[in-house]
């Protein structure tokens, strides 16, 4: 009886831990109070923790528990209230987001961001539409993009056509203005989700040039009716992200698993992997998979596919797309 009761203890404890933790990290991204108010809001909630953790030691489950489950209903119906939004004062390269329509072949992109970037925040807005032609698309390239853990990469996905034209669709964080990126906060309903179509010399160069992040390309390994069934899967997630908001989720709803749920829903045997989530893994993943080159031992694949000092050497060149290309 005595193990029991220890065990209820200690599942009870770490119950009231992980309810207050979770609450903690979710008041502090979702209040509206600012600093000093927010702050003000989580003394209140350890208050809260500590006091029914000290019930819980000194032997008044119930009472715990009288308090604890009131806080843990209240705090999942405040969560379930927090709904995304297509209406917020945006961050100027996600200020607009890509809607596409089809005309037999042809597909016309509104929104295709084409910004002159100079620092990341000096640059030129510049939003375009662009018709492509299905027949000509030549091929499909995955840019990943590293800025700090080799765990943690962004993908993007570059269309290429036979007459030298590239875009790129990247689901990204849609920020505030006043916003920065954070991993924990995609855990806690801090941003929505956006789907960028973009010129390469714009998303791609920003992140070579500019940030000075380490980027890679690899070439995927598709059949003309995969490559434009993919188009397709893009401009139909970019048309229902254009009119109903989602948020964007670290773990669940972020710029790979976005890929592989489209990928997936077009061929449903491909298997998840834990390098879906920690993305920078991902070239192993497609290795494996046979979805880029395996002529090579993978660290001669991964070595060969950095393109920065391409990227650096073209700069500001008309031709970018094919500068990067030339000797990888």
């Amino acid at each position: 009886m005595f193990i029991l009761r220890f065990l209820g203890l200690v599942l009870l404890v770490l119950l009231t831990c992980l309810v207050f933790l979770w609450g903690g990290f979710a008041l502090w991204y979702q209040l509206p109070f600012g600093i000093i108010g927010n702050i003000g809001c989580l003394l209140l909630w350890a208050a809260i923790a500590f006091a029914v953790l000290w019930l819980e030691f000194n032997g008044r489950p119930w009472r715990a528990l009288i308090v604890l489950v009131p806080v843990m209903i209240g705090l999942g119906y405040w969560w379930m209230t927090i709904k995304p939004s297509l209406n917020r004062i945006w961050a100027d390269d996600v200020a607009q987001t890509v809607t596409g329509t089809l005309d037999g072949n042809y597909v016309t992109l509104t929104n295709v961001r084409n910004f002159e970037w100079r620092s990341p925040t000096d640059y030129t807005p510049r939003w375009e539409d662009r018709t492509y032609n299905l027949e000509d698309l030549e091929y499909v390239d995955v840019f990943l993009s590293y800025w700090s853990n080799p765990a943690i990469a962004h993908t993007l996905v570059s269309f290429g056509f036979d007459n030298g034209e590239h875009v790129v669709f990247s689901a990204e964080i849609r920020k505030e203005r006043h916003e920065q990126f954070s991993e924990i906060g995609g855990f806690f309903k801090e941003f929505e989700l956006a789907m960028i179509a973009a010129d390469e010399r714009d998303i791609i160069r920003l992140r070579t040039n500019v940030r000075k992040e380490e980027v890679y390309r690899y070439r995927i390994n598709l059949t003309p009716e995969m490559r434009h069934a993919l188009f397709l899967s893009y401009l139909n997630n970019a048309n229902q992200l254009a009119t109903t908001a989602k948020f964007y989720n670290t773990i669940t709803a972020n710029c790979t698993t976005v890929i592989f749920d489209m990928v997936r829903a077009l061929t449903p045997d491909i298997p998840i992997d834990y390098r879906i989530v920690l993305s920078g893994y991902l070239p192993g993943y497609l290795y494996d998979r046979g979805a880029i080159d395996r002529k090579k031992p993978l660290d001669e694949v991964v070595k060969s596919a950095l393109i920065n000092p391409l990227a650096q050497a073209a700069d500001t060149d008309p031709d970018f797309s094919a500068r990067i290309r030339s000797e990888n």
